[in-house]
């Protein structure tokens, strides 16, 4: 017989406004604490400095992370000009100086540049694995740390303020895996000077927003109760933009199973009312009974649903 989890079984996601000087493990482990939840992880780290949107996922809902991961991401941040940071943000040592200081209209007219698809080197003190190894561990050990450049993409840029010459005030929409450090550290050698990151705020995450997020600090005051409970969402909220379907009788036993089914007139129905073009092949599909409890993740294949994701809500 095997090893009952330790926890109870608690499913969704509770949204975090993280504040400073904790890292998105230890805000996992509190919120795992206060839900008395077996399992639990997050969609996307914050740096310490950082604060902001931290989505924990709880139970079977940690299944649906990857979706939260990709989804579209909106930063505020300060840079500041004319010091250079090994880290590229507050934390770091001082490593280069420069006397310039780029005005407003400079900063607008570089703006184009740094958006769209852009090329970046991420920061050495990252969570990037080399050789099986964090970049950051490697970087606070003193080693060289030599990273691969990778295309991002960044939505939107605009120049939100600039309140002195040492700081100008910016929002981002980007997608997945862009570094607002690099963005930062880039822009600054554009423009002739250097420059790091000193405030930073993640205000959404896909259609997770710092606006129904609640502080870590006041769920910490809730405790382990039902006013907690009110902040636990739902597992699809992460699903923004995915297909639902609802599935009943044989057909959600069968998918809960991890087997396959046909889909029938009706369900393709549905679904080009929600898709845009003719191919379905290849689609992701959520499906969940008519109550709305999730049954499976699934792919349409060659006329069937099949499921490469199934949603377990049994007692641990």
């Amino acid at each position: 017989m095997g090893r009952r989890k330790k926890g109870t079984p608690v499913h969704g996601w509770v949204v975090i406004d993280k504040p400073k000087d904790v890292t998105s493990t230890q805000v996992v482990g509190i919120v795992r604490r206060i839900f008395d939840a077996q399992k639990a992880g997050h969609a996307g780290t914050l740096d310490p400095m950082a604060t902001g949107v931290l989505a924990i996922a709880l139970g079977e809902a940690t299944k649906t992370v990857p979706y939260a991961m990709d989804a579209e991401k909106t930063y505020r941040f300060t840079a500041t000009w004319g010091e250079a940071r090994d880290s590229d943000d507050a934390e770091g040592a001082v490593i280069a100086n420069s006397p310039v200081r780029p005005t407003a209209e400079q900063i607008e007219t570089a703006l184009p540049a740094f958006t769209g698809e852009i090329v970046q080197v991420p920061p050495a003190y990252s969570a990037i694995k080399v050789q099986g190894e964090r970049a950051y561990d490697l970087a606070r050990d003193g080693e060289e740390v030599r990273l691969e450049p990778r295309v991002v993409e960044v939505y939107e840029s605009r120049l939100l303020a600039t309140p002195d010459p040492d700081h100008a005030e910016f929002e981002i929409r980007c997608g997945k895996g862009t570094y607002i450090r690099a963005w930062v550290r880039d822009i600054a050698k554009s423009l002739g000077t250097v420059g790091y990151v000193s405030d930073l705020r993640r205000t959404r995450i896909g259609g997770f927003s710092a606006d129904t997020a609640i502080p870590l600090e006041k769920l910490r005051a809730l405790g382990h109760g039902p006013a907690a409970f009110e902040h636990l969402r739902p597992i699809a909220t992460a699903l923004d933009g995915i297909p639902a379907l609802a599935v009943t009788g044989p057909d959600a036993v069968r998918l809960k199973s991890g087997n396959s089914v046909l889909v029938r007139a009706n369900f393709f129905a549905r679904l080009a009312d929600c898709v845009s073009g003719d191919d379905l092949q290849g689609l992701t599909v959520f499906c969940s009974t008519p109550e709305g409890e999730p049954v499976a993740l699934a792919e349409l294949e060659q006329g069937e649903l099949r499921p490469f994701r199934v949603f377990n809500f049994g007692t641990g």
